[in-house]
């Protein structure tokens, strides 16, 4: 048996994987919504079980529901196992991972006994909100938003090498001018003044006094503002950038090849019609 043929799905493996790990597909959406509300729903009633007088009441239904969502998720974890080419390289893989630890914490509450195992099991529980990194396969334009965020990242990283920059030697001079009777009492603690102050928290617990520091602090409040906006504009235009390049939106159904351009009709691997409509056809995206 050749390593492709060892790979090769089966007609009805290839129908599951569609329909679980892509989304262009009608059934896929359905199941991507029906997912998304099975995940919110499960952690919402682990959130509500967290409130002592809805436990106290609902406890019963609320580990009812909490089995139901568990056994739910189980299915879809082995479906997803049997529908991928390589089951191991999901397995290990981040959201196969948090696919385990969505399920595993109700399990383990099952062998864990005594009064002092309580608060064990319920910091168990609490890993049940990993099911919440479910999420982002699901969100349709995380490749996009990531695909920014690793643009931006040089140019992020200069930026907050000045920020440092600036805000230690500002918390310095503070230290100077201030001194340990305004509250200053080392470069460190000025420092983290700096930083509060520039990013415009401003807790409080430590203010200029000197006419000097408080125009000096003035100055750094107004920086502030433009240097929050710099991060922003730098992310906004990588992400334009990554939309308008943003050539994996669609995957032909027969083949499962991607890269196809938002206009394609058909697929240019196997020459598949990846939409059923008219050759002048294009996508909402595209018209809008």
């Amino acid at each position: 048996m050749t390593q492709h043929d060892e790979h090769h799905l089966s007609p009805f493996r290839e129908k599951l994987y569609l329909i679980i790990f892509e989304a262009d597909t009608k059934a896929g959406k359905l199941f991507d919504i029906a997912l998304l509300w099975a995940i919110v729903l499960s952690v919402a009633a682990v959130i509500l079980e967290s409130v002592e007088e809805i436990r106290f009441q609902y406890g019963g239904e609320l580990r009812t529901i909490e089995w139901i969502f568990t056994g739910l998720f189980c299915i879809e974890y082995l479906v997803r196992i049997y529908a991928v080419r390589r089951p191991f390289k999901y397995i290990f893989s981040f959201f196969g991972i948090v696919d385990l630890m969505a399920m595993i914490p109700t399990f383990l509450g099952l062998f864990i006994y005594g009064s002092h195992s309580l608060l064990v099991v319920r910091a168990l529980r609490l890993l049940r909100v990993f099911r919440i990194f479910k999420l982002g396969r699901y969100t349709g334009e995380a490749s996009t938003l990531l695909a920014a965020l690793r643009a931006s990242r040089p140019k992020i990283t200069v930026f907050l090498g000045g920020v440092l920059g600036t805000v230690l030697l500002m918390g310095s001079l503070m230290y100077l001018i201030e001194g340990e009777e305004s509250g200053f009492t080392s470069i460190p603690r000025a420092v983290y003044w700096a930083i509060v102050t520039m990013t415009t928290v401003g807790y409080g617990d430590l203010v200029p006094r000197s006419d000097l520091g408080q125009f000096i602090a003035s100055i750094i409040m107004i920086c502030g503002y433009g240097i929050l906006a710099v991060p922003t504009g730098i992310v906004s235009v990588e992400l334009a950038n990554a939309e308008r390049l943003n050539l994996n939106k669609y995957v032909c159904e027969k083949c499962h090849t991607k890269s196809h351009n938002l206009d394609a009709i058909y697929c240019y691997k196997c020459g598949h019609k990846m939409f059923d409509v008219e050759p002048n056809f294009r996508p909402p995206e595209v018209r809008s």
